[in-house]
């Protein structure tokens, strides 16, 4: 019994692990997917010179961010998470896939977490900073996603990126006055998603699995 115990248990272990190391994976078949060629062109560029954080946890102390099983996601499968969702939600805002309105908010979920653990990943733990580190560096580099985006496109990804963290956000200077209002919908889905996978709320295509 105990033996059997013992090998289901690894069983389990091998299959998380293999699902954990697949999701990277899942991310690139859905960008690949829904975006354009030249946006998908440009977010391998992006993705070859940006920190490989994609295996670290979203908490970098395991305290927070916990699945009902009590795991904590990695940066992979989180983004997965909102990824899958974001594109169930199309839909709702007459996006296209294989659109730049499409592009700018698989940009924005891809890359709102980029940054989490530091510009070189040298940290420890996680950047309570990395929203605007992330957006200056979006912001930075505007020429190149205005090769692909319009104006307003690139004010939408760069903005849904500033303030995915709602209220608690780095350059929301008083907390107590913040309102959704004043900000963009499509910020308030990313910050919606990020906070719904954050409480494994969401659900993916391989879920199930594990």
């Amino acid at each position: 019994m105990v033996q059997d115990k013992l090998v289901k248990t690894f069983l389990i272990y091998l299959i998380k692990k293999g699902i954990t190391m697949n999701y990277k994976e899942k991310i690139v078949e859905l960008l690949k997917e829904n975006m354009t060629d030249k946006g998908f062109i440009l977010w391998k560029g992006i993705d070859s010179i940006m920190p490989d954080i994609w295996n670290m946890p979203t908490s970098s102390t395991r305290k927070f961010h916990k699945k009902l099983n009590g795991d904590v996601p990695d940066i992979a499968e989180h983004v997965y998470q909102m990824l899958f969702s974001l594109v169930k939600l199309f839909r709702m805002f007459d996006i296209t896939p294989r659109t730049s309105d499409a592009d700018k908010l698989l940009f924005a979920v891809t890359l709102h977490d980029s940054l989490k653990y530091g510009r070189w990943a040298s940290r420890k733990h996680t950047d309570r900073r990395h929203d605007k580190e992330a957006a200056d560096m979006i912001s930075s580099n505007k020429k190149i996603f205005m090769k692909l985006l319009s104006e307003d496109q690139f004010n939408i990804l760069e903005e849904g990126i500033r303030f995915h963290s709602g209220r608690w956000s780095t350059d929301v200077i008083d907390r107590s006055s913040f309102n959704w209002n004043n900000y963009k919908v499509t910020t308030f889905m990313v910050h919606i998603l990020d906070m719904l996978s954050t409480v494994d709320c969401l659900q993916t295509d391989i879920r199930g699995l594990i």
